[in-house]
């Protein structure tokens, strides 16, 4: 009995593992600097190994992390409001508004919490280094999962921000405002905007590697300037047009359109189909040269072996 259990866990293992050379010839990724061609590949691996740990983790530790993820969202809607209240009429006061814009994401990636628009590079990567069918169901898997959890996130921020006896009427009217700056945009507005949000927080994960303790003033950094450029982003515009829906502002029919379905589709073309493709093949080349120089190696070995059996031995 035991060991039938151990097959069948064993059996769930494979179909979430995702496929790579390095798996299938026992090995691990190599993210040492010192030992491959470029620094670029260095944070292109490092970025990978984190891809291919989301790719395998647990459905449904997945969607509660992107829950949360989604819940700690609200803090960017919610400091944005507060700063407008406070500061409205105080020159320079749009900056500092806009700085209340980054609170979310800090709380989200200092957590460690699954936020949709960071896996449209890291979840990626390992899809493209090889492209097969199970690697990319395990891609459309883990969107899924995580773009579900973030939404339904923001939607109980959003609920509680309206009905909760939390905020007074200027603070609440704030929310309206922020809410109603996004909805002046066309479909096609929302979907350019987005593209260049994604690919800031495309550029954004693509630092980390190399920021260290600097980590949190790269993400204070980046998403200020998402805030400031007014662009449009799906996860933290949720809340902003989920806060009007619930208020009676706008209807339902809103959010996915003009809102949801452009902006998804911009934040995944600017992180995935322009960033990550374009960061992939730059260092294609590398990796290429890497293997050639592998293989010239193991041949050399192997050679060595033949030429000298008793040393071998």
């Amino acid at each position: 009995m035991d060991e039938l259990n151990a097959e069948k866990i064993d059996k769930h293992t494979d179909e979430l593992e995702v496929e790579s050379e390095e798996k299938q010839h026992g090995g691990k990724i190599e993210v040492d600097e010192d030992r491959l061609p470029s620094r670029a590949m260095a944070i292109h691996e490092h970025i990978r190994q984190d891809g291919e740990k989301e790719l395998e983790r647990d459905a449904m530790a997945l969607l509660w992390s992107a829950i949360a993820a989604g819940l700690s969202m609200g803090a960017s809607l919610l400091a944005k409001g507060i700063f407008h209240v406070q500061l409205e009429g105080v020159p320079g006061g749009f900056l500092i508004e806009n700085l209340g814009y980054t609170f979310g994401f800090v709380i989200v990636i200092m957590a460690r919490q699954q936020l949709f628009t960071e896996n449209t590079v890291t979840a990626v990567l390992p899809v493209m280094q090889k492209p097969t069918w199970g690697n990319f169901g395990l891609l459309m898997r883990l969107w899924s999962v995580v773009l579900l959890g973030n939404i339904i996130g923001t939607g109980v921020a959003a609920w509680a921000f309206e009905y909760m006896p939390i905020f007074d009427e200027p603070t609440r009217d704030a929310f309206v405002k922020i809410g109603m700056d996004i909805m002046k945009n066309t479909p096609l507005e929302m979907f350019s905007n987005a593209i260049i949000s994604g690919w800031i927080i495309a550029t954004m994960v693509w630092m980390f590697p190399s920021a260290g303790a600097a980590k949190i003033v790269v993400i204070i950094l980046m998403t200020w300037l998402i805030a400031l450029a007014d662009t449009t982003h799906i996860v933290v515009g949720t809340v902003e047009v989920l806060y009007l829906v619930f208020n009676g502002t706008q209807h339902w029919s809103d959010f996915f359109w003009p809102f949801a379905l452009p902006t998804l589709a911009g934040n995944i073309c600017g992180g995935t189909f322009i960033f990550a493709l374009l960061s992939h093949a730059q260092i294609r080349n590398d990796m290429s040269n890497k293997r050639k120089a592998e293989l010239k190696e193991k041949e050399k070995s192997q050679q060595n072996n033949v030429e000298n059996p008793k040393k071998a031995d």
